[in-house]
């Protein structure tokens, strides 16, 4: 398969073409005579095609399931749109609300659908769209996402997500898709630090294993709880059956070191992609460094977790000294909770491992997107990232002048919607 690319969802009416506005809500043309490709766009999805981005279109349209057009007059636009604009996929949702299916946007099914068809990578891609429910189902894909507002009359609920940008065209809003795509690929090309995803909700890990830089995944008891996992080996078994190209970190859960050991000999037994992970101590403080002795001499992958010291990370890397592939896991993020700086400690771990070609340095728990390129440049092996934090790695190099304006509009937006006097 092609290495996959960045894509820019679009939706149909108001962003390709012109909207039929009445009473300051938006409607489909009825029919092609009614088609109006609004200015500029040619132009625009030209330019994204020759720079072998993806131009698909993603529209809701629930009035073939209110019987007020047909199918045969939506397909027959689309011909239209396929004529006059180098597009590379349609995606349609047919269905009204009431049919509840995974496609009307505000979910993220269209996009999602057309990700897996064109291989396309999310996490460089945009969507465009001129209401709330295009915003929200970007969102909910790790898109990035571009409003172009024409103050319809129908005000977002509270718990809508705000736009990255909002502009008043496509072609407006093109310099900064153009920006944000070129930058996503050098910030990727760039890293050598590889990116873990922490987390243990399924669905939210089979979406991060579509993209080609998450090279890696890493899950706790505390994580799979708060993800309402009630059965840790059938979970464990069906992400890696799902994802099986890729280490994944499962944790043991008992306090006994004994019993650590029996959990973490059953635990690599259920994939050669499994690295366990084993706490420094217990909760009584007792070293567990004899018992990932043992562990190495059985050949088990290893996770050494929770450590915030230099001390520790000695200790643990003479443990782990015979291991052919093993990490250790430095909370870098709870060392920073304390007033520390944790980049000097991280610097003279990545040292104390340089003998040992078979161990990798976990920069764990990361509090923001600097850490990221904080661990890039120190040489940190391997960095792991929660769903939140990877959100925001777009942010990265971002004009300031535009975050600045951008959050003055977040501010009024809100004010407005809150209907706040004085």
């Amino acid at each position: 398969m092609p290495a996959s690319r960045p894509a820019v969802f679009l939706d149909r009416d108001g962003v390709v073409n012109r909207a039929i506005v009445r009473d300051g809500r938006p409607y489909p043309p009825a029919s092609v005579r009614e088609l109006e490709i609004l200015p500029g766009v040619a132009d625009a999805i030209g330019a994204l095609h020759r720079a072998g981005i993806a131009v698909v279109i993603v529209t809701n349209q629930p009035d073939v399931a209110r019987g007020t057009t047909t199918r045969g007059e939506v397909e027959a636009i689309h011909q239209q749109l396929r004529q006059e604009l180098a597009i590379d996929a349609i995606e349609v949702c047919w269905h009204d609300d009431d049919d509840a299916c995974d496609c009307r946007k505000p979910k993220p099914g269209l996009i999602l659908a057309a990700a897996r068809a064109l291989n396309v990578d999310l996490s460089r891609s945009v969507l465009v769209g001129d209401r709330w429910k295009d915003i929200a189902a970007g969102k909910q894909t790790g898109v990035a996402t571009v409003l172009i507002d024409y103050r319809y009359s129908e005000p977002a609920p509270p718990s809508a997500p705000a736009p990255d940008v909002v502009v008043g065209s496509l072609l407006e809003a093109m310099p900064w898709i153009v920006e944000r795509t070129r930058n996503e690929v050098q910030m990727h090309e760039a890293l050598r630090v590889k990116i873990f995803a922490d987390g243990a909700e399924k669905a939210g890990m089979l979406e991060l294993a579509a993209h080609p830089w998450i090279a890696g995944f890493t899950t706790n008891p505390t994580l799979m709880r708060k993800a309402g996992v009630s059965d840790y080996r059938t979970f464990a078994k069906e992400v890696l059956l799902a994802i099986p190209d890729r280490p994944i970190s499962f944790e043991v859960f008992s306090d006994d070191l004994a019993e650590m050991e029996r959990q973490a000999c059953q635990i690599a037994s259920w994939g050669d992609n499994v690295y366990v992970k084993i706490p420094v101590t217990n909760t009584r403080g007792e070293w567990t460094d004899g018992l990932v002795r043992r562990l190495v001499r059985d050949g088990v992958k290893l996770n050494v977790t929770a450590l915030t010291t230099l001390g520790q990370v000695r200790r643990v890397a003479e443990a782990l000294a015979e291991s052919r592939s093993s990490y250790i896991s430095v909370f870098a993020g709870r060392v920073a909770d304390t007033g520390r700086d944790p980049v000097p400690l991280m610097a003279a771990a990545v040292e104390m491992l340089r003998p040992h070609p078979g161990l990798e340095l976990i920069w764990a728990s990361p509090r923001e997107v600097l850490n990221v390129y904080q661990a890039d440049q120190i040489g940190c092996h391997i960095i792991t990232v929660t769903s939140d934090l990877l959100k925001k790695l777009p942010l990265y190099g971002k004009d300031l002048d535009a975050y600045s304006l951008e959050t003055v509009r977040q501010f009024h937006e809100d004010a407005a919607a809150a209907g706040y006097t004085i």
